[in-house]
């Protein structure tokens, strides 16, 4: 007998669920109730239309009313709304909008495709502005690219970091309109981590957006001209978008007591239906499960949708179905990067409490010796007992779509994560490699769940340098030009075994490259030869994209273990040449191309083509890997030449960098063939506990901070005595410690002069002739250099053998090792033991 089935909504859902339907039943009577003017449209092509890559408006519409109706024998009414369902009846009630005209259209079933509709937030003043736009259907379109078209404005302002606030960013950019992105969270694309979004953020402030992040808008002047925001800057703009998200449109359902779930979504079981068994509900109105961890969620994307439409025609027809949840995959563009994930984030994971291990891998898209090879950043979080994938996450040029796929897709058949070193794909040089990005995830995480590697992630790293552990650096010394972690030491890897007997063997240890494939390797020795060792995982490249600022040490051209005569005497070749002003030397234009090669790659092409120009002379590098952008930046800064110009465009980044500073470059000027970078730090070994000299050390400290130096105060031994609290809380020691903790000064207030001590008396007379004379007292000079941001650190290793204890001494000090003293003095042009 036919049936009246009634669909609520087009679009993805409704649309699909509609055309099923009669492929699998000629004979019920279908019928598509839209309050829109269009059923079915590309709403994910919007922003590209705005931007004019789609040219033709048509190009958005995959179906028409009159169409569909007429190929599936449909009843399709649009500008129709559905007003309320009564359920007891069976009907719906609709009003033509067009018309006004109100009347009951029964089902025997009934399916809900309503959508989602943007969230507006309550701001004061944003009723009354004008040019304000959200972007969910083809009006709202029209409105954003007729007001662009026609208006021309100036800047734009776009509040919300996800996926189409991060694609209208680039439309209006393309569309030559200023655009500065707003979010109130720390980052953008919130379904990435965000040492993965920190490429992305930092390719779209080159490409010109300004991202304001961890800031909201608070109030609205000047009927939308003026917004101020909640950090107290006011910011003027000629349009507001708003894409802060979306939320459920269920007041119907509500209305018709069916039961909601989170955000007010539409509740439905495996098979779609609601709490009334007789209404279906699909799409972006509907709570769904997460497929990975079970907890009930709403994943608004287009393929869930059109997939649910389908699973409920089925159903409906009597064909066993069970929707068990989404993953959430989903890609974005950024202009000339893309950027996807699948499955659970880090930060859901910790959320929820589910234990994990993370691998990072940096490989090419294809084989880096065909040309255009770009890299991918691929993040794999899995369970280390199980090997169950719990999510990936990936950013690149090129070939991000196929590696998130393929995990998506083995996520889906259930294999773990070592199995995807067993997937074969398909290659050939210019698609892929012989072992695919895919398949190396495969082989990292095997290698972690099988106990040969022991990983460091990025967020541990400081931490570890701070509590005294030794990180090792094994690229080649060219490559920390562009940055390193601060307080490593520099071993190349092929040098690493002939440097094994000067590792402290006993002490743990984190070993870095740039991606993490050669820390492996060193790791791998290290571990065979006794020492407990782990690996910085995705390497200094992961490590860099969070690091809150660039720390490259001032002279990074000879390696960090070279002896200090053997540097100086290298430092004194450097030869410094004049040119006559009355012969000017026409600057050469060389071009570098450093397509295709992997980090350092580009960074080493740079090197070796600077020592082969002179000074004046320009390099344009072209370079597909995206990390190059910043890389260059800082090679430029700390070598001392001069950044022309940084861009990129279809995937290649372009930079044209000038040997030498600007001033160096004008004729007349001095010019060195190599330019020593300056050394602006200060460092300081206080090895006493003398009062005159812990008072000349912060005398020079203060001074040299107050000039602009970085200063690090490094306490070992006596020292150590400068730090303590005149009354410590008890602590637990030994014998040995008690006894150094008695015979020792306690604190700076007890200790005794280097000459003329007098049994204590010394002391005293130095600090009363320091009042006398109005000179700022020990206590208050290690309280100004504090505030100063003078670096005073307590080394861990004497206080591990004085026995002396943290709660011992005084709060605003760090905590390191030798090697952390080590990396700041690289960079200091000041260094002094006292």
């Amino acid at each position: 007998m036919p049936r009246n089935i009634v669909i609520v909504g087009g679009v993805a859902g409704g649309a699909s669920a509609a055309a099923r339907l009669r492929r699998l039943n000629e004979e019920d009577h279908i019928a598509m109730l839209e309050r829109g003017s269009y059923i079915s449209f590309a709403n994910c092509g919007l922003p590209y239309y705005i931007e004019e890559t789609i040219q033709s408006r048509n190009k958005l519409f995959l179906q028409t009313p009159a169409g569909m109706g007429k190929r599936f024998r449909m009843d399709i009414r649009v500008r129709s709304e559905v007003t309320r369902i009564d359920r007891v009846n069976k009907v719906v009630e609709v009003k033509e909008l067009e018309s006004g005209r109100e009347f009951q259209y029964p089902y025997d079933i009934l399916i809900l495709s309503t959508g989602a509709k943007p969230v507006v937030p309550k701001i004061p003043g944003l009723t009354e502005a004008r040019s304000v736009f959200t972007l969910r259907n083809v009006p709202d379109t029209d409105r954003i690219k007729a007001f662009v078209d026609e208006q021309k404005p100036g800047h734009a302002t776009i509040v919300g970091g996800g996926f189409i606030g991060v694609e209208m960013a680039e439309s209006l950019r393309k569309r030559g309109v200023e655009v500065t992105l707003i979010d109130r969270n720390p980052q953008i694309l919130r379904p990435l981590d965000p040492e993965m979004v920190k490429p992305v953020e930092q390719h779209m402030r080159m490409k010109g957006v300004e991202l304001v992040l961890n800031d909201s808008i608070v109030a609205v002047h000047d009927q939308g001209s003026m917004l101020q925001l909640a950090s107290g800057r006011q910011l003027r703009t000629d349009m507001l978008l708003l894409a802060v998200g979306v939320q459920p449109e269920s007041e119907l359902a509500a209305a018709a007591g069916l039961e909601l779930g989170v955000k007010g979504a539409v509740r439905v079981n495996a098979q779609l239906q609601t709490s009334d068994p007789a209404i279906y509900a699909v799409g972006d109105a509907i709570e769904v499960k997460d497929r990975v961890l079970g907890f009930e969620t709403v994943v608004p994307l287009a393929w869930g949708a059109n997939r649910q439409g389908r699973l409920a025609a089925d159903h409906i027809n009597g064909r066993e179905i069970n929707y068990l949840g989404a993953y959430g995959t989903a890609i974005v563009k950024v202009f000339d990067l893309t950027a996807a994930s699948t499955g659970s984030n880090e930060k859901t994971l910790r959320s929820r409490g589910i234990p994990f291990e993370a691998i990072h891998i940096h490989p090419g898209s294809h084989a880096g010796y065909y040309p255009g090879a770009s890299p991918i950043a691929l993040k794999v979080l899995f369970d280390k007992a199980s090997g169950i994938i719990y999510g990936a996450q990936a950013v690149g040029a090129d070939g991000v779509d196929k590696r998130i796929d393929v995990i998506a897709t083995a996520m889906r058949g259930g294999l773990t994560v070592a199995d995807l070193a067993d997937i074969e794909l398909a290659y050939a040089p210019p698609y892929s490699s012989a072992k695919d990005p895919v398949n190396m995830a495969g082989y990292v995480a095997a290698n972690v769940m099988d106990g040969l590697a022991a990983t460091m992630q990025w967020h541990e790293v400081d931490a570890f340098i701070a509590g005294g552990g030794l990180v090792i650096d094994v690229r080649d010394p060219i490559e920390r030009e562009a940055g390193f972690i601060p307080g490593s030491i520099n071993i190349p890897l092929n040098e690493l075994r002939e440097r094994l007997s000067k590792l402290p063997q006993q002490d743990p240890i984190a070993v870095s490259c740039q991606v993490g494939q050669r820390g492996y390797v060193a790791a791998r020795i290290l571990q065979q030869h006794g020492f407990q060792v782990r690996n910085v995982d995705g390497g200094y490249r992961t490590y860099a994209a969070m690091a809150q600022e660039s720390k490259p040490p001032a002279a990074q051209n000879q390696p960090t273990n070279q002896p200090t005569a053997e540097r100086n005497q290298a430092e004194a070749t450097i030869k410094v040449q004049m040119t006559s002003p009355a012969e000017p030397k026409e600057a050469r234009h060389v071009i570098v191309d450093a397509c295709g090669l992997q980090c350092p790659g580009p960074i080493m092409r740079v090197y070796e083509t600077m020592n082969e120009i002179q000074s004046g002379d320009t390099i344009e590098v072209r370079s597909t890997d995206f990390g190059f952008a910043s890389d260059i930046a800082k090679w430029s800064e700390k070598t001392g030449n001069t950044l022309e110009s940084l861009q990129s465009a279809n995937g290649v980044v372009q930079a044209v960098i000038r040997k030498g500073s600007k001033q160096a470059a004008a004729p007349g000027a001095q010019q060195s063939s190599l330019a020593a970078p300056a050394q602006t730090g200060a460092t300081m070994v206080v090895f006493s506990g003398d009062l005159d000299k812990t008072i000349a050390a912060f005398i020079i400290a203060s001074g040299a901070a107050a000039m602009g130096k970085k200063v690090t105060m490094f306490f070992t031994f006596w020292g150590l005595n400068v730090l303590r609290k005149d009354e410590a809380p008890p602590v637990n020691k030994d014998a040995v410690e008690a006894m150094f903790g008695l015979m020792m000064p306690k604190g700076s207030r007890a200790l005794p002069l280097s000459k003329m001590n007098m049994g204590g008396l010394g002391p005293k007379m130095i600090r009363h002739a320091m009042r006398r004379k109005n000179a700022e007292s020990l206590e208050s000079l290690m309280q100004q250099a504090i505030r100063s941001g003078v670096k005073l650190v307590a080394c861990t290793m004497s206080m591990d053998i004085m026995g002396v204890k943290r709660e011992e001494l005084i709060d605003g000090i760090d905590y390191a090792g030798v090697a952390s003293y080590l990396g700041d003095a690289e960079d200091a042009g000041l260094n002094l033991f006292i």
